[in-house]
């Protein structure tokens, strides 16, 4: 299998994510929305930066389980009651990112919620990834 991150010069700079990513001879798998639950159901975490660490670390403890690695990760959807909060904590985001994923991005998006699932949950991450 091999992913082809693509970042066209005709676009803004992919700072953090990838514009598309490419997967030749694959299997797919889609990862359902992790929130900062913990194994006994219950939100941890007061910060979004602390929510961040656990909802990604439950995505990628699905994709261990499904046989993928963080490298595979192809796309990401991340939800946030606050967009503005997640972006004035982005460094630290991209810290937890780094250490938990490494340099590698996928194509990811951003999106603005009212609400989530869990009341106080600040964030929510769903994926797809590819694997061989």
């Amino acid at each position: 299998m091999t992913l082809h991150r693509i970042n066209p010069d005709e676009l803004a700079p992919a700072i953090g994510f990838s514009h598309a990513v490419v997967a030749e001879g694959s299997k797919i798998i889609f990862l359902a929305g992790q929130t900062a639950v913990d194994a006994t159901g219950n939100i941890v975490g007061e910060t979004i930066v602390e929510q961040f660490r656990l909802a990604l670390s439950n995505i990628l403890i699905a994709l261990a389980a499904a046989g993928g690695t963080p490298a595979q990760l192809t796309k990401l959807t991340i939800y946030s009651v606050d967009p503005e909060n997640y972006r004035s904590n982005s460094r630290e985001i991209s810290v937890i990112w780094k250490e938990l994923v490494g340099r590698e991005y996928p194509a990811m998006a951003l999106v603005g919620v009212v609400r989530l699932w869990d009341l106080d949950a600040q964030v929510e991450i769903e994926g797809i990834a590819v694997i061989p």
